[in-house]
């Protein structure tokens, strides 16, 4: 008996094959649509290599869905929108009664000609943080591995920004509703800034400003927010009482750490496989970073720390993994150069007011010493300037964000005319899945009207309380 031939849908040009997307270290799938479009590499030269795009289709509930359609954009940079699909559509569910939602891998990730590199044992387990020679001995490696299938300089915002506007037109949708998070927020403006037509609304949570260039930021950023999620626990007297002043605490096991870098042993929390690290004052710098992206996993740095000082780093170690899984180091993360190379790495310097910061200036000097090998294009000369439209824009802050901080919401809204900002108290990066945000996000597409959006029920989320010891928090 032959088998059932694929379901198919047929949606503007393109025929998509009914597909299960499953979620990376992970037994999660979500059904969806699948499909690709070929496009140009380089489109100056049409005629040369062409390279396809991987996307997908969360399919509306309705009958007949609303014409215009969700367009996800995902953050990273370097993170491919069709590996997240069942928690996209969870996020965006109550959209999903009336629209279909687009997920597209950028090029460069993902389905859409990845530009993935393996690295050696030796360079996969480094732990010694942003070593610039050793930034560029990656780099160079790095580049190797892809030139076979693919020129680094065409895997930029603007390629991307091009390619969706092309999967836009080949599915034959009037317009978007862009969702963009993190990096994905980049994507968003420099979209609404070259095909204002195909936008019907934008929502931007956690928004990194066109203005900035990334990375420039970062020490300050994570800085702060570390002294804002701090705060909270000196605010209770249980966590007060065992961990007194968490920010002097960090700053000692750094310190200590420069002196007297330390090699631990444990079991990676997925694998279960031993792991060895090598941690010294630079490289204590990413585990923390990673871990204070969100409220649940920053409630337990104090302890965390605690427990450092003490030598016992598993617990840093064990959520850092959890939350990291198989990320690559920098130089290591292919796409995200080409983007940062071409459109950040000239305007970013050193500067002195951050030498002491956890993070200092590593992470500048690293992608600098990395773009000094990686092949990048120029960007538009426009690419660094504000947003101005007068489309609806809801934007999403969280407080405690580690990266992209309230500050640049402020940024974004003023030069935007029919836009709204919204910060959610306690938060990390990333918040449009929190509380009643969803909601919120659907109601914002469907009425396009941010400043009479009643968003009263943000008020209802806030910090979570420190973990005083591995039971949980205690209230004084």
């Amino acid at each position: 008996m032959k088998p059932a031939p694929p379901r198919t849908w047929r949606l503007g040009k393109l025929t998509l094959t009914a597909c299960d997307l499953g979620q990376p270290h992970s037994g999660l799938s979500a059904a969806a649509w699948c499909g690709s479009l070929e496009v140009p590499e380089n489109r100056a030269e049409p005629q040369g290599r062409k390279i396809a795009l991987k996307l997908a289709v969360l399919r509306s509930g309705a009958q007949v869905a609303s014409p215009d359609m969700l367009a996800f954009l995902a953050g990273g940079p370097g993170q491919a929108a069709t590996d997240y699909a069942g928690q996209i559509g969870a996020m965006l569910e109550p959209l999903r009664a009336h629209r279909d939602i687009l997920l597209l891998d950028q090029r460069g990730v993902g389905g859409s000609n990845a530009l993935d590199c393996k690295a050696d044992d030796k360079t996969a387990n480094d732990d010694t943080g942003f070593d610039p020679a050793k930034l560029r001995a990656a780099a160079a490696d790095c580049l190797k591995q892809v030139q076979s299938h693919a020129d680094p300089r065409y895997y930029t915002t603007t390629d991307a920004v091009q390619d969706l506007d092309d999967v836009r037109k080949a599915l034959g949708v009037p317009q978007f509703d862009l969702v963009g998070v993190s990096y994905g927020t980049r994507v968003a403006q420099q979209y609404a800034m070259r095909h204002a037509d195909g936008v019907r609304s934008i929502v931007l949570d956690s928004v990194a400003p066109n203005e900035i260039a990334l990375g420039q930021d970062f020490a300050a950023n994570l800085d702060n927010a570390l002294k804002l999620q701090f705060a909270q626990c000196e605010k209770t007297p249980a966590c007060k009482s065992a961990f007194g002043d968490p920010y002097a605490s960090l700053m000692k096991l750094r310190d200590a750490l420069r002196e007297h870098p330390h090699d631990y042993s444990y079991r990676d929390p997925v694998t279960f496989a031993a792991q060895t690290k090598h941690l010294n004052g630079p490289s204590l710098a990413g585990p923390v970073r990673m871990v204070a992206y969100s409220p649940e996993t920053a409630a337990l740095l104090p302890l965390s720390i605690a427990e450092g000082l003490k030598g016992d780093y598993m617990p840093l170690a064990g959520q850092t993994q959890v939350l990291t899984g198989d990320m690559a180091d920098l130089a290591e993360n292919a796409m995200q150069l080409s983007v940062i190379c071409s459109e950040d790495a000239d305007l970013l310097a050193p500067r002195p007011q951050d030498e002491n910061k956890l993070l200092g200036n590593n992470l500048v000097n690293g992608i600098k010493a990395a773009c000094e090998v990686w092949p990048h294009e120029t960007r538009p000369a426009d690419f660094h300037t504000p947003l101005k439209t007068d489309k609806p824009v809801l934007i999403l802050e969280g407080a405690l964000d580690p990266v992209t901080p309230p500050r640049y919401g402020e940024q974004v809204v003023k030069n935007l005319s029919n836009a709204r900002l919204i910060v959610a108290k306690g938060q990390g990066h990333n918040v449009i899945g929190r509380g009643c945000i969803p909601k919120l996000v659907g109601d914002f597409v469907d009425k396009l009207d941010p400043k009479t959006l009643d968003a009263k029920c943000i008020d209802k989320l806030g910090p979570m309380p420190a973990f005083v010891s591995f039971n949980g928090a205690e209230q004084g």
